[in-house]
């Protein structure tokens, strides 16, 4: 295990690598792989830890009746996922979360920080403040996301999209979190209809775009 790594992500921010290693006793931490594809946590199921990414992606999934599946987000290494869950231990997930390609998770009883333990850890409140800063910025994703999908047209969607990733990258060249298809489901819309919709938007001068990169040009707008 890099404990070096591991006091550097968002849940074990402020301590030193031998204060992120005793934690991992108090937390009862547990590493696991998986192949592409399979799944880590599956909706309906009730869970008592939380996924920190060691190695690889995981994206956060919904399937409707009908299995259209839409992703709500991806969690790359250093990320954590399921930590809402796993502090409601009773509240059946409402999504699934799936390895995005050869992954290691390191699952963590999260909800432990929340009560002394034996040890009286000092280091429980630090992990506490984190996992508030981790739910708050989650829930200002989802808002991300629900702003992305509300405009009518796969235009109109891909740029307020693509407007976010120029934020973050503070540039108008980015590279793209999700491919084709996941970026599809992202948004909610058809693949084929999205990157029809790409062509034209560089053809129209708006963009253009790689496999994986984007550049805005600004000049253009809706």
């Amino acid at each position: 295990m890099d404990y070096f790594f591991l006091s550097n992500t968002p849940l074990f921010c402020g301590t030193s690598p031998q204060e992120a290693e005793q934690m991992l006793t108090c937390l009862a931490a547990v590493t696991r792989a998986y192949q592409k594809g399979e799944t880590i946590f599956r909706a309906g199921e009730c869970i008592r830890t939380a996924g920190l990414v060691l190695r690889g992606s995981v994206t956060v999934e919904s399937d409707d009746f009908w299995g259209n599946r839409s992703i709500l987000s991806r969690a790359a290494p250093g990320d954590i996922f399921g930590e809402a869950y796993a502090c409601l231990p009773e509240q059946p997930l409402l999504v699934s979360v799936v390895a995005a390609e050869c992954c290691e998770v390191l699952f963590l009883d999260v909800a432990r920080a929340l009560h002394m333990c034996s040890n009286a850890c000092a280091h429980h409140s630090r992990i506490v403040q984190n996992l508030l800063a981790l739910c708050a910025e989650k829930n200002l994703r989802l808002s991300q996301r629900m702003l992305h999908t509300a405009p009518k047209t796969i235009r109109a969607r891909l740029l307020s999209y693509f407007h976010e990733l120029s934020q973050r990258a503070r540039s108008n060249h980015f590279p793209l979190p999700y491919d084709r298809q996941a970026m599809a489901d992202y948004l909610n819309v058809d693949r084929s209809a999205m990157c029809a919709e790409l062509s034209k938007m560089k053809a129209d001068g708006f963009i253009d775009y790689t496999k994986s990169t984007v550049t805005l040009h600004p000049e253009h707008g809706l």
